[in-house]
């Protein structure tokens, strides 16, 4: 991928400008992370491309409320690390997600669009129900609809948000060759106070899948095993994926119905 233009808009109307351009392919930019990984060119295949800085536009706030936790497109993942009222297993999966150097630039949009399956963060955001908020239309987007997509919905576009609910508790576990690598499997369930459960597996492909959401627990473990079934790379057999994948769901539901 070659740069050939860099443009840093003050406002979201001149991006939304730039970003709509046919002339030539116009990519938003926040830290950098997204036009760096192999993704960029497998969602925008160009040899000709202009960037958008987005560090002019202020979409780096991070806030809490009754019902949503709110952040900005461009908080960094260190930023979300350093906000005091977030889930700790939300920071145990940032800090798997990277380095703390790559943190300081990394920001959650970029990281989220460039997320393979392996992606802690994207497995953990995915079984949170994130909603994107993209523009020009205003679109809330949940992020499982957009993974898979990615190239095709964000064209064009700009993510501005991703709000998650403030009330649904979170459980993280994964299995990795070292603490620092990638998972080779990881498992995330989500629990809402109505009783609505969301299970999500990474560690495998090109996103995180999401395996459950229902009123209620019952099976997870087994829709685990069979989600990972064929999961098999060379990294990780499918059957070594099956099994840990329903351990580590296990340990979630352990996790969760602790006080």
């Amino acid at each position: 991928m070659k740069i050939s233009e860099y443009h840093r808009p003050q406002t979201l109307e001149k991006a939304l400008a730039l970003l709509g351009r046919t002339e030539i392919l116009t990519l938003p930019m926040g830290g950098g992370t997204f036009l760096n990984s192999p993704a960029s060119a497998e969602y925008f295949p160009s040899n000709d491309v202009a960037v958008v800085d987005l560090q002019a536009l202020v979409l780096n706030t991070l806030e809490r409320n009754a019902t949503n936790i709110d952040i900005g497109a461009t908080v960094t993942l260190q930023a979300m690390l350093d906000f005091p009222d977030l889930a700790e297993d939300i920071y145990r999966a940032v800090r798997h997600e990277t380095t703390f150097n790559l943190r300081q630039v990394a920001t959650v949009a970029g990281t989220l669009v460039a997320a393979d399956g392996r992606s802690p963060f994207a497995t953990v955001m995915l079984v949170l129900d994130a909603r994107l908020t993209v523009l020009p239309d205003e679109e809330a987007i949940s992020l499982g609809d957009l993974l898979p997509f990615r190239s095709e919905r964000l064209r064009h576009r700009l993510i501005t948000k991703i709000a998650l609910p403030a009330t649904a508790r979170l459980a993280y576990e994964y299995v990795a060759r070292t603490p620092a690598d990638q998972p080779l499997v990881c498992a995330a369930i989500a629990r809402w106070p109505s009783g609505r459960t969301r299970l999500s597996l990474g560690g495998y492909g090109s996103e995180p899948v999401l395996v459950m959401d229902g009123p209620e627990p019952g099976g997870v473990d087994i829709a685990a095993r069979a989600a990972f079934s064929q999961a098999g790379d060379e990294w990780a057999s499918a059957e070594y994926r099956a099994e840990m994948a329903v351990v580590l769901t296990n340990r979630c539901l352990a996790k969760l119905a602790s006080p």
